[in-house]
C-alpha cells in the first residue's frame, strides 16, 4: 500500500463513466500522474509495455490538477467538484456521490486513507487499475483492465476491462479473474488521424466477433467519446 500522504494529480473533472457497467453514472475523475507501464513520453512509447495508451498522466497541470498534501485536501476538492458540476441541488432525490480514481496508474498513490475520507464524505470509490499493484482495502467498484504480458496480481474485481486486442493479453489469458463482469473495448491507435481511424473500425469488428463466439465476454464502447466529453 503506498505510504504517502502526498497525492501528484494530472486532472480532475465533473462527467459521465462511459465504458463498462457502470457506464452513463455520473461521476469525478481523479486521474493521478504517473504510470509503471509507461513514463508518458511519446520517445519511449515503441518500448513501453503499454504503448498503446491515449491519455496524457504526465504532471500536474491539467484541469483542477496539482498536488495535494493530506488525503483530506484531496478529499474535499473531489467533493467540490462533485457539488459544482449540478447547479440544481434536488432535496427530494440525491444520487449518491461517485469518484473514479485512474490515471496513469491509480495503486501507485492510492491508499486507504484517501478512500476512508471518501466515504466519510458519503463516497462510492471507484478504481481503474492495471492490476499490476495490490488494491488497498475499501475500494466499492473495482476495474481491472490488463496491458500486455504485465502480470496482475488482483485474483478477484468487479469487472475485468480488456483492450482489444492485444497479442500478449487474449481474453482466455483472464477468463478465471474472478469478476462479476469482463467486457472487450475495441482499441484505437493513439497516432490515427481523426476521421480516417480505420484500424478501430477493425478492431471492433474483431471485438464483436469474440464476443459474439465467447459470451462471457460483452462489449464495451467508449461512449463519452462517441458523445464529445471528458
Amino acid at each position: 500500500m503506498p505510504a504517502t500522504n502526498t497525492y501528484r494529480v494530472k486532472e480532475m473533472f465533473y462527467s459521465l463513466q462511459g465504458e463498462g457497467a457502470q457506464s452513463g453514472r455520473a461521476a469525478v475523475f481523479c486521474r493521478f500522474s504517473k504510470c509503471n507501464l509507461w513514463n508518458g513520453r511519446e520517445q519511449d512509447r515503441a518500448k513501453a509495455v503499454c504503448n498503446f495508451c491515449d491519455t496524457d498522466f504526465v504532471g500536474t497541470d491539467g484541469q483542477n490538477g496539482g498536488t495535494f498534501d493530506s488525503p483530506q485536501s484531496l478529499a474535499v476538492a473531489i467533493d467540490d467538484i462533485w457539488m459544482s458540476g449540478q447547479p440544481e441541488k434536488q432535496s427530494h432525490y440525491k444520487a449518491k456521490p461517485y469518484v473514479i480514481f485512474t490515471g496513469g496508474e491509480p495503486l501507485l498513490q492510492l491508499n486507504e486513507r484517501l478512500i476512508d475520507e471518501m466515504h466519510q464524505l458519503g463516497f462510492e470509490v471507484g478504481v481503474e487499475t492495471n492490476g499490476t499493484l495490490p488494491a488497498p482495502k475499501g475500494i466499492d467498484w473495482l476495474c481491472v483492465s490488463p496491458k500486455a504480458d504485465a502480470a496482475v496480481v488482483i485474483d478477484h474485481c468487479d469487472e475485468v476491462k480488456l483492450v482489444y486486442p492485444q497479442p500478449l493479453a487474449p481474453p482466455e489469458k483472464f477468463t478465471d479473474l474472478d469478476a462479476r463482469f469482463y467486457f472487450l473495448s475495441p482499441m484505437a491507435d493513439p497516432l490515427v488521424i481523426a476521421g480516417q481511424d480505420e484500424k478501430k473500425a477493425t478492431n471492433m469488428r474483431l471485438a464483436t466477433e469474440y464476443c459474439l463466439a465467447h459470451p462471457q465476454w460483452r462489449l464495451t464502447l467508449q461512449m463519452h467519446k462517441i458523445l464529445g466529453i471528458d
